[in-house]
């Protein structure tokens, strides 16, 4: 009797730490998608002001205030954004998989297989 209730125990322990890596990996992937999102708009953002004169003025929010600027003012704040969140996006997808791979790992060790319904 003991031995069953240790085992159902140890049965649950494992399924709360695969619960919680499961987790985790839901929300570094809702992450990736949000930044990724943002990274499209800046680059549509980017397309559309790219043939515009440069002294044309435009608008852009900050903080919740709108702004007014001039293209030229905007188009390397808006590259330098860009290039900040694709670097986020690399190293989000580099824990995604290092994650991926611990799981992996983790279910190995201890002889987990996944059942799905």
């Amino acid at each position: 009797m003991a031995t069953s209730a240790a085992s159902a125990k140890r049965q649950q322990d494992l399924q709360v730490q695969y619960s919680a890596y499961k987790d985790t990996l839901q929300q570094i992937a809702s992450k990736i998608g949000s930044v990724e999102q943002e990274a499209e708009e800046h680059k549509l953002v980017l397309e559309t002001l790219s043939p515009l004169p440069e002294d044309r003025k435009c608008f852009r929010m900050i903080n919740g205030v709108l702004v007014e600027r001039t293209v030229k003012d905007v188009i390397p704040a808006l590259k330098t954004n860009a290039e900040g969140l694709k670097k986020v996006l690399d190293d989000l997808v580099k824990t995604y998989k290092a994650k991926q791979e611990e799981l992996e790992v983790w279910k190995k060790r201890n002889n987990v297989q996944v059942v799905q319904n």
